[in-house]
């Protein structure tokens, strides 16, 4: 098994926007000291094109997932429109064997209409959108900017510099000082968490 292995869903009109900091987060370790293969996984090997525009050829195919560190998915029109369901699948699937899964905007629609959300904490865009999936999980709806519960982080399309800072934390891979600095930089603009972060690197 292969657990530092991160793997990211593809998919037309994939919000690029939305994963970026956990993603340069994850594949170099700049603040983590543990970088990650990002391995791409499509519904076939044929390229999509995401949200901003760039081609992206699928590395892997969602059969071809046998283990992870985690499984990634973003917002996409697909999740409104009801698809998706490969990808929940592997979810499914991958939170079975104890994998950890982040969800951003629209795939947190697609985790509701599974019943993944179902008894775990979670949050997304607002407890409406998550309504109109028909789940029955509103109980459990935080409203937050990012939440973490057991092995599913979730956040809301506004949220990708707190997505980025709970999932790392989930991981194990950041302590709270270094998250708060980590959000106070990339989030908030404030330079006094510089330091923290500069320390990292010292200390890697």
């Amino acid at each position: 098994m292969d657990r530092r292995v991160i793997h990211v869903a593809v998919y037309d009109d994939f919000a690029e926007l939305e994963v970026g900091h956990l993603l340069t987060e994850l594949r170099t370790g700049r603040f983590t000291g543990t970088p990650f293969e990002i391995v791409t996984v499509g519904e076939s090997t044929h390229p999509i094109t995401t949200m901003g525009g760039l081609t992206v050829v699928p590395d892997v195919t969602v059969g071809d997932v046998a283990d992870s560190a985690l499984l990634v998915l973003a917002g996409s029109t697909m999740w409104d429109a009801g698809g998706g369901t490969a990808f929940v699948e592997l979810a499914r699937r991958l939170l079975d064997a104890g994998v950890p899964v982040a969800a951003i905007c629209g795939a947190t629609a697609g985790l509701a209409r599974a019943g993944l959300l179902n008894g775990r904490r979670h949050t997304s865009a607002a407890t409406e959108y998550l309504a109109a999936t028909g789940y029955s999980g509103a109980d459990e709806y935080v409203d937050e900017r990012a939440v973490s519960d057991g092995d599913v982080i979730t956040a809301g399309p506004q949220s990708p510099v707190q997505f980025a800072r709970t999932t790392l934390q989930t991981l194990g891979l950041m302590s709270a000082d270094v998250a708060e600095a980590y959000e106070a930089v990339f989030y908030r603009g404030d330079p006094t968490g510089f330091p923290v972060l500069m320390a990292t690197q010292a200390n890697a």
